[in-house]
Parts: C-alpha cells; sequence; structure tokens
C-alpha cells in the first residue's frame, strides 16, 4: 500500500520535455551548492536543453536552482548527489516542466541514513543554547528569502502567492519557538518518599528524525520537525512529496549553508528525494528512532505498522474530514469569512481545509444565499479570483496534479449519482485563466457546494480538493454528533455568541478533534499550540506547545544522596544495614 501511494504521487521522466516560445534562461549562480553539485558530478549533467518560461525561470533563479534544463541532484548527505530516476516536476498552473531531480538510490538513502546517525552525535554534543543560536541564523536566512521561497513554492505546489509566502513565514515562527525551547527543554524534579532519594525525569535526545512530508505544505511542515528536533538535539533526514521537490531542494542549500558556518555536518539536515523505494527504506530503519508522517489515512497506516514492527515512535498527520457549525445565533458575516478561506484556500488542499458546513435551519438560507453568490462570481469581474498563483490578486489556485482533479471529478460524479445537488452554478474541469496565456496544461477546477444525502457515503471521506458539503440542524447536540460521526479527527469550528454553547463544544461532550475552534475558521493554525488530529487523523502532534516531548527520549531517574537503601513502598528485604 506504500508503494501505491508513491507511485500515484510520482511524475516519471518524459520524453519530450514541454517548450515554450521563450529566450533561454541563465543558469543558478555559482554561490548555489547546487550549481557546485553540477561541476562536480558530471554523470548527473544534461545531455539536453529546455526552454522555461521567463515566468518559472525568475522563480527558480531567484533561490539558487537552474533554469536552463540540468538535471538536479535530490540527494544530500553532506554533498550534493544521486544517481536513482530522473523525475520532472511541472507547475500545476500551466503543465510546464520546470524541473528534472535526479532521486536517491536505496543504497544512497542506506548511506544518508548513516552520515545522519554520525551527524546527530555532533549535534547533541553541541550546548542546546549554541544549536538555539544555529536555528535563530536560519531563521536569519529564511526570512532573507520569504519571499522568493514562497513564489517556488507557488509555482511548484500551487498555492497562491500570500498562502507561500505564509508558509514559509511558518518555517520563520518555528524557528523562533525553537530558539527560545533550546533554553527552556525541561524534565522534572519530583519528589520521593524515600529519605534523602529525589526522583528526575530527563529528556535527551533519539538521534535522527525521519520526515516524510507532503506535496501541500512542502516546506512548513518541514519546519515544524527541523526546528524542534535541532533544538532538542537531534539530526533529521527529509524525504519530500516526489511532486515538490525543488522546494524541498532550495531549503535545504539555506540550511546546509548555516549549519556548516557553525561547524556542523550538513548531513544533520540530509536530504533524499525520491519515490517508493526511498520512503520504504527510511520507515523501516532502525537507525530512526522517529518517523514523521504527513499523508493519507491509509498509507500512514501503513507506515504505523511498519515502525511499530521495529519498535519505533511516529508522529502521524494524515486526513481532516472537518466541520464548521453555524448556529441560529452565530455572527453571519464572521462565519462567511471563516468559511470561504476554509473552504476554497489552498483550493481544499490544506489537511484542515473545511469540507462539511453544518446550518442551523433558522439562517440555513439566509447563509447560503449569501455564500453562493462568491462562488458563482468566478468570471472576469471575480469576487474570488481564480488565475496565476504568482499574481498577488488571485485567491484561488489550481488543484495540484492531474490525479487530484479526477479524485474532485469521481467525487461529484458519485455524489450526484446518489442523489446529491450541486448547489453552484458552476462544477468540474476548467481551462486554464486567461492570465496565464503560456498554459498548455494545468489542473482548473469550480470550487463547488454540494447538498449531499444526509446517508451519502462521502460524508466520511477525505476529498483534496474544493468541495463542500453542506447539510442543517436544528440542536447543537444533532451538530456535534454530526460532526463526530466520522473517522477523522484533524479540525473543527463553531461560530455562536452564546457562551454556554462554548462550553459544551470545548467539554467533554463537545468536538472530538485536536483542534477545536470558537468564531474562527478550520484553518490557519499558528505555530504556538502543538498541530495534530485525533482518531485516523493518527494522534500526532508537531510544532509548538508540548509536541517537543516527542523528539527525545524519557528517562525517570531516582538519586539516593543518603547513606541507607529504604525500598519503595515499604518493602523489607534482606539486611537494613
Amino acid at each position: 500500500m506504500i508503494a501505491s501511494h508513491f507511485r500515484l504521487l510520482s511524475r516519471r521522466i518524459h520524453t519530450n520535455p514541454i517548450h515554450f516560445n521563450m529566450a533561454p534562461i541563465a543558469t543558478a549562480s555559482s554561490s548555489s551548492p547546487i550549481r557546485s553539485a553540477f561541476a562536480a558530478k558530471a554523470s548527473i549533467s544534461t545531455t539536453k536543453t529546455r526552454m522555461l518560461s521567463t515566468r518559472a525561470a525568475q522563480v527558480l533563479e531567484s533561490v539558487g536552482l537552474p533554469s536552463s534544463g540540468e538535471t538536479i541532484p535530490g540527494v544530500f548527505d553532506g554533498t550534493w548527489g544521486g544517481s536513482g530516476e530522473i523525475i520532472e516536476t511541472t507547475c500545476p498552473a500551466t503543465g510546464e516542466v520546470i524541473g528534472r531531480v535526479q532521486t536517491a538510490t536505496v543504497d544512497e538513502v542506506r548511506i544518508a541514513i548513516a552520515k545522519s546517525a554520525e551527524a546527530a552525535r555532533a549535534v547533541r554534543a553541541m550546548p542546546g543554547p549554541k544549536r538555539g543560536d544555529v536555528i535563530r541564523q536560519i531563521r536569519v536566512a529564511l526570512a532573507d528569502k520569504v519571499g522568493e521561497l514562497g513564489d517556488l513554492i507557488s509555482l511548484e505546489m500551487g498555492k497562491i502567492k500570500s498562502e507561500g509566502k505564509g508558509e514559509v513565514q511558518e518555517f520563520i515562527d518555528i524557528c523562533d519557538h525553537g530558539v527560545g525551547l533550546s533554553r527552556s527543554v525541561a524534565g522534572r524534579v519530583l519528589p520521593s518518599e524515600r529519605p534523602d532519594h529525589v526522583i528526575y525525569e530527563v529528556p535527551n535526545p533519539l538521534g535522527v528524525v525521519g520526515i516524510l512530508s507532503a506535496f501541500n505544505f512542502p516546506v512548513a511542515v518541514y519546519g515544524w520537525n527541523f526546528a524542534i528536533a535541532l533544538a532538542t538535539g537531534n539530526s533529521t533526514i527529509w524525504k519530500p512529496s516526489p511532486t515538490t521537490p525543488l522546494c524541498a531542494i532550495a531549503v535545504t542549500q539555506i540550511v546546509q549553508k548555516v549549519l556548516e558556518a557553525n561547524g556542523l555536518p550538513g548531513a544533520a539536515a540530509a536530504l533524499v528525494t525520491g519515490d517508493v523505494e526511498v520512503g520504504k527504506e527510511l520507515v523501516a530503519s532502525p537507525e530512526i528512532p522517529l518517523v514523521s508522517f504527513t499523508g493519507s489515512e491509509r498509507v500512514g497506516k501503513e507506515v504505523g505498522k511498519n515502525v511499530m514492527d521495529r519498535f519505533g515512535k511516529t508522529i502521524l498527520e494524515l486526513g481532516g474530514n472537518n466541520a464548521v457549525i453555524v448556529d441560529a445565533d452565530a455572527d453571519l458575516s464572521l462565519a462567511l469569512q471563516g468559511v470561504l478561506f476554509a473552504a476554497v484556500g489552498t483550493a481544499g488542499q490544506r489537511c484542515t481545509s473545511t469540507r462539511r458546513l453544518l446550518l442551523h435551519k433558522s439562517i440555513a438560507k439566509e447563509f447560503l444565499d449569501r455564500l453562493l453568490p462568491f462562488y458563482d462570481s468566478a468570471t472576469k469581474a471575480q469576487t474570488l479570483a481564480m488565475g496565476d498563483p504568482l499574481n498577488p490578486a488571485t485567491l484561488i489556485g489550481p488543484l495540484h496534479s492531474e490525479t487530484s482533479v479526477r479524485n474532485y471529478e469521481k467525487t461529484l460524479a458519485d455524489v450526484t449519482s446518489r442523489g446529491g445537488e450541486i448547489l453552484t452554478k458552476r462544477s468540474g474541469r476548467m481551462a486554464a485563466p486567461e492570465t496565464l496565456p503560456e498554459a498548455t496544461g494545468g489542473h482548473w477546477v469550480w470550487p463547488t457546494v454540494v447538498r449531499p444525502k444526509l446517508d451519502d457515503p462521502c460524508w466520511q471521506e477525505e476529498v483534496f480538493a474544493p468541495i463542500l458539503y453542506v447539510a442543517e440542524f436544528e440542536t447543537l447536540d444533532e451538530a456535534i454528533k454530526i460532526n463526530n460521526a466520522v473517522p477523522q479527527g484533524l479540525s473543527s469550528s463553531l461560530f455562536t455568541r452564546s457562551l454556554q454553547n462554548m462550553g459544551k463544544w470545548l467539554g467533554p461532550e463537545g468536538s472530538d478533534c485536536g483542534i477545536v475552534n470558537v468564531n474562527v475558521g478550520t484553518s490557519g493554525a499558528e505555530i504556538g499550540a502543538a498541530f495534530g488530529g485525533n482518531k485516523s487523523t493518527g494522534w500526532g502532534r508537531e510544532s509548538g506547545g508540548d509536541a517537543w516531548k516527542q523528539y527525545v527520549r524519557w528517562s525517570a531517574a531516582t538519586v539516593n544522596y543518603g547513606n541507607k537503601l529504604p525500598l519503595a513502598q515499604g518493602v523489607s528485604f534482606g539486611p537494613t544495614e
């Protein structure tokens, strides 16, 4: 099952790269580690050139990536390399091939793991506050490239410009958190029932943290894990989605320079791009005590089983089938803003995107009368502007892949075949917007609102697309029951003015999700609190709060500072002198 997942995400090398009628663009700057790798590794130099659109070339050049067809090394273990399969990454807005990456072989993955394990010794030997200063320097380096990296996310993943920049900002923010954490990682001192004894709970580094990230947050999720892992004294090895390798390579270049400038091995932040075999090798390796996996429930279940089979630890961030409840007393204008961003932002491709909208019967018609025109006005005089993700005015970009489009189409066909009603005037696949004249492809669909039958199986499933299901309820208890009646448990939101309703929603009879919001949409979590979900979402926690406690091994240490050896619980055994 893991194999099928990674193959589904992979884009294989094509025999005929896409060409545009554009001038050739210069290659990456000589200061780029990737540029140096081209000169050092002739075996992965390209035998063909490719003409990129000016739009794509400028973004790549700004982050030190080549734009003239060179094959890019996709392995970093202290040096850049890779001799595995070549994969092509494409721009989801235009269909343009924007990069060719040479991935890792299984042997290269094993070597990278070994080098990362060796680097972990140097990381844990560095005092915590010094590690914090390294994280601070990484934060500065990221901030210096926040706009450029954000544009790369928009180009390769497809999210809009402000969201791309915001994702890099998340990495910057978690670095701030990591700096503070480096001086505050703490155990506990506990009283002992025995005289002249004390009990300590002591955290120590694990070693290597494996990070398997998904396409929809190709930078931030790595940042959540990397910053906390480094602050707690660990090295990392990162396998990004095979459809967003350029984001991972650009980030690793930045991190590499800072690590090496501070005397740490580059392999403390190792990178292995690739497909199924690369992922399987990381998941199975006993050298990686903790695996953080972001992806589907189906694959996450297999990852969890495989890691547990070797008694490793996992942080699983899996499916989210998130609901917004708009109660009778809600501020409808506030709720409208929250629903719109969470339902159509990132084209419905966030783990926290709103999938289910539950409306109190007394306000359902009014709310839909206000919501649907936003969906139906997506024309030349757009309210929710669809277009080039790199255009600051754009609010909705493309889906990430053709597979996503097919899943979107199949879902709508299945729901309507079972009696569901599409409420929006437009649905289905659409042509690339006129603002992208260079597009020869792209993965564009209309955001859609659907009223399925109440017993339709669609309510139980997450579809990574801008499809919003609507239902009505009469009481808050009924709405909470609907909210909780799905396998997933990531994010949820209640819009209400009632203090009593808020108390019920947050309490033991309320939402069973890991994120339980009030008068805030389901998307847009900050880094201060731990991020994660319950039930089939995986029970994992990343980012802030107490999430750091998963990145260490814990020891309970009882210390006797007296000259007698009493036993606990009043047990008497043998001589007392």
